[in-house]
């Protein structure tokens, strides 16, 4: 396994260089999550060596300060973000809705032309037919007469 949690901390007290190198460490993660009670009495004993009794408090009430500070600009941070994600999310549904009516008009009028034009290719295909038909009537009259010219 690794290496157990002393001795990352006297790599960090003797090495302030080592810091940054322990944390990278996999295993320094394993034991920061599962740090016996053995081990927060020695991290205990000697935050008091090196602080001494009277600047603990102090020591501990900077860090609530420094945690409530920080709590703070997060929460901060966290309503401005959903401020302005609910500006731009209002902004899209505007614009999807302009769009979508938009392509309603469009299509609206593509079936208006569409019919327009279903319409009037039908009145010319009925007046195709229509000269066909009496183009096909008048050839028969003039091939019935002409046969009649003949036979006589």
């Amino acid at each position: 396994m690794g290496q157990p949690f002393f001795i990352y901390l006297f790599e960090i007290i003797s090495n302030p260089i080592c810091i940054f190198v322990s944390f990278k460490k996999t295993t320094m993660i394993n034991y920061i999550l599962f740090i016996s009670g053995g081990e927060i009495v020695l991290v205990m004993l000697l935050a008091l060596l090196f602080f001494g009794s009277k600047a603990i408090p102090d020591i501990a009430k900077t860090m609530g300060k420094g945690m409530r500070e920080f709590k703070k600009a997060t929460n901060e941070i966290q309503r401005e973000i959903s401020d302005y994600s609910s500006d731009i999310k209002k902004d899209m549904d505007e614009m999807s809705n302009t769009v979508n009516k938009q392509a309603t008009e469009i299509k609206k009028e593509m079936n208006e032309v569409s019919s327009s034009v279903s319409r009037e290719a039908d009145e010319i295909t009925r007046g195709i037919n229509d000269a066909a038909s009496s183009a096909t009537d008048e050839t028969a009259e003039i091939k019935n007469d002409t046969e009649d010219k003949y036979q006589d």
